[in-house]
């Protein structure tokens, strides 16, 4: 099971942590929730949560819980910028549809 991180998203997250001014990297989770029923969830991470898997890249640090990496496995998280627009990308291939804002999915029983 793997997170994987563009090196644009690596430069992004480390800007944010950096302007923050502490945190060992951020959590990338699901909740039931959206518009196509399960949403992403991201957060800064100061304390490692027990159960924790940690994907490092580009020495960026990705923490996710055991029930969400089932629907996360083998996620992309990318940087784009499109006009004015910038923001997180998730290249999720367990995704079956996603909604037209792509901050929620759904997954194919």
């Amino acid at each position: 099971m793997a997170i994987t991180i563009t090196e644009a998203a690596a430069r992004h997250i480390e800007g944010q942590l950096n302007r923050r001014g502490k945190g060992l990297g951020i959590r990338l989770g699901v909740r039931t929730s959206g518009c196509s029923g399960m949403a992403y969830v991201l957060e800064f991470v100061d304390v490692v949560d027990e159960g924790d898997q940690v994907f490092a890249d580009h020495e960026v640090k990705v923490f996710v819980d055991p029930k969400s990496l089932v629907y996360l496995d083998g996620t992309e998280l990318d940087f784009v910028k499109e006009g004015l627009n910038e923001g997180l990308q998730f290249n999720n291939p367990n995704a079956a549809s996603e909604c037209g804002c792509g901050e929620s999915f759904n997954i194919d029983a």
